[in-house]
């Protein structure tokens, strides 16, 4: 079944259409969450990424979203009524799809990130909204909204949804404030969907003076390693790059870094251990001298 993009056209004959959405509940209690079954179609349609419209859900419901772009599912966490759903979808259709002047559908989005602003183009009238249309229209959106809409960040590569993480960090860092954000840096992490090698950056940005700062940020790290293993083998690596960039200061020190790491927590003994067994391994191991080897031994 289709519908008109435009709501406000009751013309059955309207050119431009686009699926009616299909959305299908799943999981029960905590883990139950709606699938945007035709996600992917309906974007299609819209000339805009199927990330777009599944943010502005989250957003305007004030639900986490997920997406699993190999295999076309796009999910906004909890129950809700497909109605309901596609009411949502009219009021994005009609902020971010519709030209404002001709409320013609065929436009294109262009976002920046930099000036958190998007511009739309209408090749039939030739509309370029200008940026103080676009603040106007904007100031319609809440400030969840326009980060969410804007970013689609979960079709960037691994390597640049690390950078962006680095980077979230950094200016944390650098204006004062990182010490009391630990829960926003692992939020960060996680909607970037790299919780695990967030520990990497965590590590390269913290542990200057690796032994003293363990303790003072204890706190970041631990939101990370909480209970999973593979982010506790992260930190382990991330230890390694700090080595292999600082030899001479921290290649002596191994054994006291890793128990202050085992003593605030944050490594157990199994994982410690199964690390070292598995040292020659290592996908940093390259980066390091043998005597690296023997100094994990001596712990």
């Amino acid at each position: 079944m289709s519908v008109n993009i435009n709501c406000s056209v009751s013309d059955q004959f309207d050119h431009y259409k686009m699926p009616h959405l299909i959305a299908k509940v799943e999981g029960k209690g905590n883990r139950i969450k709606t699938v945007i079954v035709n996600m992917v179609d309906i974007a299609k349609a819209l000339n805009r990424p199927p990330t777009y419209p599944t943010e502005y859900f989250g957003c305007e419901l004030g639900a986490q979203t997920q997406f699993d772009v190999k295999n076309d599912r796009y999910i906004v966490n909890g129950s809700h009524e497909v109605n309901k759903l596609q009411e949502m979808l009219d009021g994005f259709i009609k902020k971010f799809v519709l030209c404002p002047e001709c409320e013609n559908p065929e436009t294109d989005l262009h976002v920046n990130l930099k000036k958190q602003t998007t511009e739309e183009e209408d090749e039939h009238c030739g509309e370029d909204t200008t940026e103080e249309a676009q603040r106007s229209r904007m100031d319609e959106i809440s400030d969840h909204g326009k980060v969410l809409t804007l970013r689609d960040d979960l079709e960037r590569t691994v390597e640049e949804r690390v950078n962006i993480l680095f980077d979230f960090l950094k200016k944390k860092k650098e204006e004062g404030i990182i010490d009391s954000s630990d829960k926003e840096i692992v939020a960060e992490a996680e909607r970037l969907d790299i919780k695990a090698m967030g520990l990497l950056v965590l590590t390269e940005i913290l542990l200057i003076e690796i032994r003293e700062q363990i303790k003072k940020y204890r706190c970041h790290f631990l939101r990370f390693c909480h209970n999973n293993k593979n982010t506790r083998q992260c930190l382990l690596h991330g230890l390694e790059c700090e080595v292999a960039m600082h030899q001479a200061q921290l290649l002596s020190k191994i054994p006291q870094i890793l128990k202050e790491m085992y003593d605030a927590d944050l490594l157990e003994e199994e994982v410690i251990i199964s690390w070292s067994e598995k040292a020659s391994k290592s996908m940093f191991q390259k980066n390091l001298p043998k005597t690296f080897v023997s100094k994990q031994n001596h712990l």
